[in-house]
């Protein structure tokens, strides 16, 4: 499955620094756009598969709106 993300990114000191806006804690750097598009890439892989499914046959999803 393909998912767009939108990634931040900035200059500093000579590197390329971004995250994902919509996942909290996917940051990484690279000394090309195209080194850390591959690094972000990396990164989220690896938070994902450390993410663990619950083993609840009970589990509900709901909406929840929250002001920002």
């Amino acid at each position: 499955m393909l998912r767009k993300f939108t990634l931040e990114y900035w200059l500093e000191e000579g590197w390329y620094i971004g995250r994902l806006r919509e996942v909290p804690g996917v940051f990484s750097q690279g000394e090309s756009l195209q080194e850390l598009e591959e690094n972000i890439r990396d990164a989220y892989q690896l938070m994902m598969a450390d993410e663990e499914p619950i083993a609840h046959t009970a589990v509900q999803t709901k909406e929840l709106a929250v002001e920002v």
